[in-house]
């Protein structure tokens, strides 16, 4: 097994234009914003969906999703992967099968909660912390929102004589142009307790700049694009420069609309 016992960093970019990159359901599904620097802000557990769903959409196991098109908690969804119909805890072999057939366990880590069997016995835990992280993403422009929000939709209905029509109003949130940046890394040291391999990491990076224009498909997020992808890779497990955003500067920051603006 080759595995990836170096460091890496990872500076991803990417725009997104007339889109919500990432809604807020705490705020009316607004885009995440840090509203008093005018920045739109996507969080890192946003991009791994990405990842995630697009591994899965070549043919790759991950633990987080659902399983025959339903949503099942952790337990269960250990249960199928493992063949077992009762389990109270996970072994070394499981830990095995586990790292060996889950892709998204070796890159990001996973904890997995295991129910109790039976009343009055306590549950177990495993963890594993994923030798690839990101922090949350931030435009490097300052973003506004698309002053038309409200939409309509129009259904038939009953009127006073049994036929007529009804409508509904809603809110779509909207950014005019974010060009959007994320840091991560790849922990050459992680990567030995996840079994991550290079042929994982080369996985990841096929995913980072594919994924949002495969996978980014719904009527909100079109609108999206890769714009750069960078991973430096060092000789060892020790060496990082630290975040490579602090090294980008895109100008004029305001009033954009397209990358053609800058």
């Amino acid at each position: 097994m080759n595995i990836y016992e170096r460091n890496s960093e990872i500076l991803f970019l990417y725009d997104a234009k007339m889109t919500n990159p990432n809604g807020d359901p705490d705020d009316e599904n607004k885009p995440r914003m840090d509203y008093e620097k005018e920045v739109n802000l996507v969080s890192d557990v946003r991009l791994k969906r990405y990842i995630r769903d697009y591994l899965e959409s070549k043919g790759y196991e991950i633990f987080v999703a659902k399983v025959d098109g339903q949503v099942v908690d952790a337990t269960e969804r250990l249960q199928r992967l493992l063949g077992r119909e009762k389990l109270a805890a996970l072994s070394q072999e499981d830990l095995g099968v586990i790292l060996s057939r889950l892709i998204d366990v070796r890159l990001f880590g996973a904890t997995m909660p295991i129910k109790a069997q039976e009343e009055g016995a306590r549950g177990a835990s495993s963890t594993f912390t994923g030798p690839v992280q990101f922090t949350w993403g931030y435009s490097l422009n300052k973003v506004e929102l698309v002053r038309s929000n409200s939409i309509t939709s129009t259904f038939a209905g009953r009127g006073g004589e049994g036929k007529g029509e009804y409508g509904t109003f809603g809110k779509d949130w909207r950014l005019y142009y974010s060009f959007l940046a994320f840091y991560g890394i790849v922990s050459g040291y992680r990567a030995r307790y996840t079994r991550l391999t290079f042929d994982d990491v080369a996985l990841l990076d096929e995913a980072l700049w594919n994924a949002i224009p495969v996978i980014a498909s719904t009527r909100s997020k079109v609108g999206q694009k890769p714009r750069l992808l960078l991973r430096v890779e060092y000789r060892d497990a020790y060496t990082f420069l630290g975040d490579l955003r602090g090294k980008v500067r895109i100008s004029p920051e305001e009033g954009l609309r397209d990358i053609a603006d800058f």
